[in-house]
């Protein structure tokens, strides 16, 4: 007699490989065993024969999510980490330049541009950079220390790990896009698969290359599941046809952040979607019902909704059947802040030059903004010069302090966690400032259900910038 205790155990990775583990998840839908028993069972040969049948045979590639892989990648140039990073069900964590200093050979020169004329100008130019972000630290530290002294009980080491993100946040606005840095991924084979596909259908060499090296490196664990991954011309054949489409040039003023499109009655379709999951009536009955109510009536209903949720809780999944699309335009290094939210859709444009650049205040309280100014402006014209060679090359001397143009669709929940993970007193100033009016914007259109949106008091969007930015790059 069985008694079907319930049992929860791990595979243990350091005992079964990711494709053998992937294997045994996969069998459980056939085989009465246990897990643990059909691992035991399984060896390299046939998780490979299996893999080969049922993933590669018969596309069953779900099977792969199982098989998860830790790759650790050091000394890529942040523009490759765009591209490392731009898959939406993966984990990453990344070398931070609010919190840790570059050193002044911390940066990469591509091959396109060692097989050029430009070599003396972009080391000349990437030297000029990086020669700047170290010389403002110290006048830029010194007035974060008048506001932030030494406590009696603090070592010097500790005050400065204290207050360093105070002023390194700012000297980072020169920080060029070739800087190195290291990237923590966690992700399974089917992802895997996808992120190397994009990687080797890249038009940078440095990507190209860097999606070889994880593709040797993963086929170690997982040799079946990754082997056939390959560049896809369909990929470089998209790029090469939009990049030719002939656009009008802009004809209005540059905006930090327009909210572009959004269902009127979102409200409505949200409140009958949070009625619909207790109920037992069609969709159509609930969202019937609910505009029948008068304005307090559904004002009521989000309270009941939203007004206990904790500072933990997560707003309810009904959130989501409302959507919002967004343009923003924010320097570079707020849009590796936002970069990190990939439960939504985003679209960056390349990086260039065009929509100018942000100058922090502290830079001019410490009397470097001129200095900084000048490094920017001296960049502009030589990303200028490479871009007529070669846009995408160019782009590795582009500092975090220029602007750049992202598309963002996301739903009403994600922007509930991005807006107040974002607009919280320790985020960067730059991103701080998008998410206050991201919710300003939407408050406009369903001030019901945004108005539960958490931000901190005494604050806008408008003073954020103004104690933060001389200049914003913007109109």
């Amino acid at each position: 007699m069985t008694t079907n205790k319930r049992t929860i155990y791990l595979l243990n990775p350091r005992d079964y490989s990711p494709e053998l583990i992937a294997v045994a998840f996969a069998k459980t839908s056939r085989s009465p065993l246990s897990f643990l028993t059909i691992a035991e069972e399984l060896n390299a040969a046939a998780s490979a024969q299996f893999h080969e049948k049922w993933v590669v045979g018969y596309g069953h590639a779900s099977v792969a999510e199982h098989a998860v892989l830790h790759l650790a990648l050091e000394n890529v140039s942040r523009l490759a980490v765009e591209t490392i990073e731009s898959n939406r069900l993966a984990s990453y964590t990344e070398k931070s330049t609010r919190y840790q200093k570059w050193d002044a050979d911390s940066f990469y020169t591509p091959v396109e541009i060692l097989e050029s004329a430009f070599t003396g100008l972009y080391l000349k130019t990437v030297g000029m950079m990086f020669a700047a972000y170290n010389e403002v630290q110290a006048p830029v530290r010194s007035v974060i220390a008048g506001q932030y002294p030494q406590r009696r009980d603090e070592t010097q080491e500790q005050w400065d790990r204290r207050i360093r993100s105070r002023y390194i946040d700012s000297c980072r606005f020169l920080l060029p896009a070739a800087s190195l840095a290291n990237v923590g991924m966690t992700i399974n084979a089917r992802m895997l698969e996808h992120a190397l596909c994009k990687m080797l259908s890249h038009p940078l060499e440095e990507v190209r290359s860097i999606g070889e090296e994880i593709k040797r490196t993963a086929l170690e664990e997982v040799p079946t599941l990754l082997k056939y991954t390959e560049a896809s011309s369909y990929h470089c054949l998209v790029r090469n046809n939009l990049q030719r489409v002939p656009l009008p040039e802009k004809t209005e003023p540059e905006k930090m952040v327009q909210l572009l499109d959004f269902e009127k009655d979102a409200e409505e379709k949200v409140l009958a979607a949070a009625l619909y999951e207790y109920s037992d009536v069609p969709f159509n009955s609930a969202l019937l019902y609910i505009r029948s109510l008068e304005r307090e009536d559904k004002a009521a209903l989000v309270e009941k909704i939203l007004r206990e949720r904790g500072r933990h809780d997560a707003p309810p999944r009904s959130l989501e059947h409302a959507s919002y699309m967004f343009e923003v335009v924010v320097d570079q290094g707020a849009y590796f802040e936002l970069k990190r939210h990939r439960i939504m859709t985003q679209t960056p444009q390349p990086m260039t030059v065009n929509a100018g650049y942000a100058a922090p205040r502290l830079l001019s309280e410490a009397g470097v903004d001129d200095r900084y100014c000048q490094v920017m402006d001296q960049v502009a014209e030589v990303v200028e010069t490479i871009a007529s060679w070669n846009p995408e090359v160019a782009a590795y001397l582009i500092p975090n302090g220029f602007n750049r143009r992202v598309l963002m669709t996301l739903n009403l929940r994600e922007l509930f966690h991005l807006c107040e993970l974002r607009a919280a007193a320790n985020a960067h100033y730059s991103v701080r400032r998008i998410a206050y009016r991201m919710v300003e914007l939407v408050r406009q259109v369903h001030p019901l259900l945004a108005g539960y949106i958490r931000l901190p008091e005494g604050e806008s969007w408008q003073t954020i910038e103004r104690e933060n930015l001389t200049n914003t790059g913007l109109q």
